[in-house]
């Protein structure tokens, strides 16, 4: 689910609806620099004017740990990096923690909450 949610969000010029819909609509994304945002729509047109053709995710490697939540779904903890195309090639990125909690809504994976922490 992390790479099919972050590749639509890596090419999210051309996937942006895709994006959009791994979003429940009861979503509730925690950043430990801008805040929190409770709305689907204001994620996904932030996503659209800040992120789309600027920025890509890159995901540290070996560090997703996913935890199954009885009932509701999991729990996923890692590290990523984000670039920013507008910065040098050479620009040190430093990890970022983050944890999604996802859930199944009749066989359909959902993210309700993400906190983001860099």
């Amino acid at each position: 689910m992390d790479s099919t949610f972050f590749g639509y969000y890596n090419t999210c010029d051309a996937d942006l609806e895709k994006y959009g819909d791994f979003y429940s609509d009861d979503i509730e994304f925690y950043h430990d620099k801008s805040g929190i945002m409770t709305s689907k729509t204001d994620i996904i047109e932030g996503t659209r004017k800040n992120i789309c053709r600027k920025v890509t995710r890159e995901l540290v490697k070996g560090s997703i740990e996913v935890y199954p939540i009885r009932n509701f779904g999991a729990i996923e903890i890692g590290l990523h990096k984000f670039h920013n195309n507008t910065e040098p090639e050479n620009a040190n990125s430093s990890a970022g923690r983050f944890m999604i909690i996802w859930k199944n809504e009749n066989n359909v994976w959902k993210i309700t909450r993400v906190v983001s922490l860099h």
